[in-house]
């Protein structure tokens, strides 16, 4: 009689990375915000909190989700851990580190151009965002309003008012951002809904799974 083999799976149990990426999110916006709103000045200092919190944290919370199947929060943390990662450097070469800046080779206004990308691409994570829970859906939403105005505020057009538009959209999204971690992170502590998100529109209905 032939032996069959036995074959044994082993399963890594991972927890939920969410409330740790949507933390990220939020502590940089918030940082980020209080340049734009003039409560303190300059970007030295926000490079720390862009590479680490807002790239490195939604970023390692990206991988964990692609590893549980979670498509949505791997793809949106993801993206928006890249998005950190590329405006760090982008601070970083303008205020020199990485030497001399010849202004013939350099149009800092490019950024604005990289900003109407990741609204194209956000339209999208909004449809999807609605389907998620509401107080995700209201964040997309501002991010909607903060990326164009990031870009028409550094193409020159009505820098005054798409810069106060993307400074108090910003502090909104970190707001609801700190919200979203704290209630993500103790509906799973205890394991029961104690701080709501709001239940999707239900206006999309998703496809049977592949």
């Amino acid at each position: 009689m032939q032996q069959q083999a036995q074959v044994m799976e082993t399963k890594i149990v991972m927890s939920d990375p969410t409330a740790l990426g949507v933390f990220g999110l939020a502590t940089v916006t918030f940082v980020a915000a209080s340049a734009k709103l003039g409560w303190t000045s300059g970007v030295t200092y926000l490079i720390p909190w862009a590479l680490f919190l807002g790239s490195i944290a939604q970023i390692w919370a990206s991988t964990i989700d692609f590893k549980k199947n979670n498509y949505f929060g791997a793809i949106v943390l993801g993206a928006y851990g890249l998005f950190w990662i590329a405006v760090a450097m982008h601070w970083a070469i303008s205020l020199g580190w990485f030497g001399e800046i010849d202004a013939a080779k350099a149009d800092p206004r490019q950024f604005a151009f990289a900003c109407i990308a990741y609204f194209i691409f956000s339209i999208f994570i909004m449809v999807a965002a609605f389907e998620a829970n509401k107080v995700f859906a209201a964040i997309l939403v501002l991010i909607n309003v903060l990326l164009p105005s990031l870009a028409l505020s550094m193409l020159g057009v009505a820098p005054a008012f798409f810069s106060g538009a993307a400074a108090w959209s910003e502090l909104a999204i970190a707001l609801l951002g700190f919200y979203a971690a704290g209630s993500i992170f103790i509906n799973s502590y205890f394991g029961r809904t104690l701080l709501p998100l709001g239940k999707p529109l239900g206006l999309i209905r998703k496809g049977p799974a592949k």
